[in-house]
């Protein structure tokens, strides 16, 4: 592991720390999520295979998962590299993708995408959640699976010579499934021989990420280089999140850009706005965890391409960091979060 030590692995090879510049943790480029398509309302039907058009776009914004073109975002590579030039000219440097096998990895256009733009791209490995195994992932031991996993990091991914450089995102449910749960134990036997940085996308409740961080220590797992994704949507008790926070992951939040009134897989929960994100993460920075924050957009659909009307990967430059600096997070911490944090993170030990 002495190659990797001290080191980041993008698409193009290993960089030293220092390259990164401000990164965000929590992105896609290139990937499918037919997996998640949601049933549609009564008498909204016809929205299911309609195009993506201006007349539709607010009620896009708020079901972006009954729209079957919208799941579809490897059709939109032209725009995600003219959003890749807008994030480095608004001072963006490195995107973790987080898409694993399940939801179509595309090491191959990762590749590209990085030459093409100059941005840094870092791949992931593994599994993503239950729905999208196959019968023979679900068959594997753990053994089998953490050998695929590392080989992915050593080696290549998807039968190319293109290696990953972080595990996950790693798909979990709620409740964990059988073979969710051999991919996390086979995730820390991985991390433990490589000394990696892991990503995880816990199950939609409160309970999940704990209980997976158990899982991960219980396997030998380095909880400290574990970033737990999607903490907007999953825990929304600030106790609960102050008693989470004391396990030791990075806590990040990445859904910066989400305005709908409902989280479309559970419509009990009320999503928060970016001023809520925003409040969380001073709550986290007021209590001492500054060093463990870490923030994205989650970028998985089309309607959040700017070719769409969306947000894009600019966001949180343009956006959410003026508003930080408005609510008590410093420039210090701003920085922290944007850039120390994910190169400590993602630096192999």
């Amino acid at each position: 592991m002495s190659a990797l030590s001290g080191k980041v692995q993008t698409v193009l090879g290993l960089i030293d720390p220092a390259q990164l510049g401000r990164t965000l943790t929590h992105e896609h480029l290139t990937m499918t999520f037919e997996c998640s398509f949601c049933p549609l309302p009564p008498g909204q039907e016809n929205h299911v295979e309609s195009p993506i058009e201006m007349k539709n776009l607010f009620w896009l914004k708020q079901n972006p998962y009954c729209s079957k073109e919208n799941l579809l975002l490897n059709q939109e590579t032209e725009a995600v590299k003219e959003e890749l030039l807008l994030f480095k000219k608004a001072g963006g440097s490195t995107i973790v993708e987080n898409t694993t096998t399940g939801i179509s990895r595309d090491v191959k256009t990762l590749k590209r995408l990085s030459q093409e733009t100059g941005v840094n791209v870092i791949s992931g490995a593994g599994f993503y959640v239950g729905d999208t195994h196959s019968n023979e992932t679900k068959n594997m031991s753990v053994e089998k699976l953490t050998d695929i996993i590392v080989s992915e990091v050593l080696h290549g991914a998807d039968g190319t010579d293109i290696k990953c450089g972080v595990i996950g995102e790693i798909g979990c449910s709620w409740p964990l499934r059988d073979s969710e749960k051999k991919i996390l134990q086979a995730t820390a036997h991985a991390q433990a021989q490589l000394g990696c940085p892991v990503i995880i996308h816990p199950g939609r409740n409160s309970g999940a990420p704990p209980e997976i961080v158990r899982i991960l220590q219980e396997a030998g797992g380095d909880i400290a280089k574990t970033v737990m994704s999607h903490l907007d949507r999953t825990i929304f008790d600030n106790g609960e999140l102050l008693e989470f926070a004391k396990l030791g992951s990075y806590l990040e939040y990445d859904l910066f850009g989400v305005e709908i009134l409902n989280y479309p897989f559970n419509v009990d929960v009320d999503m928060p706005s970016d001023s809520q994100r925003v409040k969380s993460v001073a709550l986290l920075v007021a209590e001492g965890y500054e060093d463990k924050v870490v923030i994205a957009h989650d970028i998985h659909t089309k309607d959040r391409l700017t070719k769409y009307g969306g947000h894009g990967f600019s966001h949180i430059f343009r956006n959410i960091v003026p508003k930080m600096l408005t609510r008590g997070i410093n420039q210090n911490i701003v920085d922290k979060i944007l850039i120390e944090n994910p190169k400590r993170w993602l630096t192999f030990k």
